[in-house]
């Protein structure tokens, strides 16, 4: 059984047909899926498939990218990590590639996220794109590893990725570690403790060979998977085991 550690399944391309998606996810042997809350005004539909769905787990967050929406300050964000189905904080992180002018309301967003983790004993999911030096600096000034969580749709260097381990974190890897021209992060992939490996979709978005370039769905983890066995030149079914092994230990829920 695998599980995917990130999703949007509230996104109108998956919301839409929630219940083909759920009986994919059963066919393709994907056993749960953490929803990624990425704004706040968004979180009652988050919460609903949660709420709906007992393979289904949410998290709360406002994504470094959004501008005109609710902010967040910590008690909010407490608030919402008190839900039972609420296992994760994020996704938060830095993004400049869509703000390249490195805006410090970015940064203090993050820094309230990493301190509403520590008080709510929630490991982070955390983005970053085109920011890992100032993504893994805010990390260690806010004393991230106290908590812990996951670098997801990892894209980065093997030094970033060495750096975000030192701190505690787990390395998730999206249908990108599939593409043919992925192959730095290939290398990175192979080169990971699998006690620290976890695999994502990212969906709708980011869909794994062969699906490239249409929508993606929770069901495809399994083509990540595949492609890290491959990678690792180990039988998937480790894969499988290692991953959620692990997603269990850094969420800490128990998966049936």
């Amino acid at each position: 059984m695998l599980v995917d550690s990130h999703c949007h399944l509230d996104f109108p391309e998956l919301a839409n047909r929630i219940d083909q998606v759920l009986s994919s996810m059963k066919s393709a042997k994907v056993g749960a899926a953490l929803c990624i809350g990425v704004s706040l005004e968004k979180m009652p539909d988050v919460l609903s498939l949660a709420e709906q769905h007992q393979n289904l787990f949410a998290s709360v967050g406002v994504h470094p990218e959004h501008q005109d929406c609710i902010e967040p300050d910590v008690a909010t964000l407490l608030r919402y990590a008190q839900h039972e189905r609420v296992i994760g904080i994020g996704e938060t992180g830095l993004d400049y590639y869509w703000h390249k002018d490195r805006p410090e309301w970015q940064r203090e967003r993050f820094r309230t996220h990493i301190r509403a983790a520590k008080e709510s004993h929630k490991p982070l999911i955390i983005h970053t794109r085109d920011s890992a030096e100032d993504t893994l600096r805010i990390m260690r000034e806010e004393n991230a590893e106290d908590v812990g969580g996951v670098m997801h749709c990892f894209t980065e260097t093997q030094e970033v990725a060495d750096n975000a381990l030192s701190q505690g974190f787990y390395i998730s890897f999206s249908g990108i570690v599939t593409f043919k021209n992925a192959k730095q992060l290939k290398q990175v992939a192979r080169t990971i403790p699998l006690n620290r490996i976890l695999v994502e979709t990212d969906s709708p978005y980011l869909a794994p060979v062969p699906y490239r370039g249409k929508p993606n769905e929770p069901a495809y983890v399994r083509h990540v998977a595949n492609e890290i066995a491959l990678l690792r030149e180990m039988d998937v079914l480790e894969i499988e085991q290692a991953t959620t092994e692990n997603f269990c230990r850094l969420f800490k829920v128990a998966i049936n």
